[in-house]
């Protein structure tokens, strides 16, 4: 699910974290670590309501989570959404990909 064709791609990853300043910070906390008041869950953990796959991080951030994360598919492009996806992964998962 990456543009190098590997599961996970760390240079895509540090691309999105603009991104994710801009559009996920305000909840989720600049580092990841999430809002309890806000409901907003630590994404630097291995803990996954919906998932902690790329493929289902990527789906949460396109479609939202009824009630408690808004969409973004109509605000970022497909693009956007999937650096995004492998920026939260990264978070999560700092050991994948390093080399």
């Amino acid at each position: 699910l990456s543009l190098s064709g590997e599961p996970h791609d760390a240079k895509m990853a540090a691309a999105a974290e603009p991104i994710f300043k801009g559009t996920c910070a305000a909840c989720h906390g600049a580092d990841g670590k999430g809002t309890q008041a806000l409901g907003a869950p630590n994404l630097t953990d291995h803990i996954w309501l919906h998932g902690g796959s790329l493929a289902d991080i990527e789906k949460t951030i396109h479609d939202g989570r009824q009630g408690h994360m808004p969409n973004w598919d109509k605000r970022l492009s497909d693009d956007d959404i999937h650096v995004l996806a492998a920026y939260v992964y990264h978070v999560s998962h700092p050991d994948v990909g390093a080399q």
